[in-house]
């Protein structure tokens, strides 16, 4: 068995990483939908929405920024063109959205995705005895269930109950 330079199963630690990439990109594409719902948002809710979107896409971006520099730590290499992006991605798309609830159903959405993506990446890395990305994992899981619970109010819990 051969082992990386953080004492680690190189293998395994190739694995964690291809689905560490396919986070990265879904968090991109995340992360655009957010910059654009944050420009587009019209209407009443429109002061407050602008600067939660704003503090939404801070965080994906320092995520972003996170994981990319966890897939080095493994001793792989982090994809960085939009078309690797678009060739992996789940996160839903949104285009045009300028109305407060449809802006939240794709947060909750895109929200969705990627907690199913996190948490298989928490399962092979706790399989891969890897603790690092364990910890980040857990620590986005954490911070986006309480995101989507937040946003149960907006949009209200017959929209997430049908999910």
């Amino acid at each position: 068995m051969k082992l990386n330079s953080i004492g680690l199963e190189t293998d395994k630690s190739k694995v964690i990483s291809k689905d560490l990439n396919v986070l990265l990109a879904n968090f991109q594409r995340y992360y655009q939908n957010l910059r654009g719902i944050h420009w587009n948002i019209k209407g009443k809710r429109f002061f407050d929405l602008h600067l939660k979107f704003e503090e939404l896409y801070t965080d994906a971006n320092t995520k972003v920024d996170m994981v990319a520099e966890r897939i080095l730590t493994l001793g792989g290499v982090p994809t960085h063109t939009f078309e690797d992006y678009i060739s992996v991605a789940s996160v839903p798309v949104g285009k045009n959205i300028t109305k407060d609830d449809d802006a939240i159903r794709l947060i909750v959405d895109s929200l969705k995705e990627l907690l199913t993506i996190e948490r298989g990446i928490l399962k092979a890395s706790d399989e891969a005895d890897d603790e690092g990305t364990n910890s980040m994992m857990s620590d986005f899981i954490t911070e986006q269930e309480k995101t989507v619970s937040d946003d149960e109010s907006l949009v209200g819990r017959r929209y997430l109950r049908n999910m």
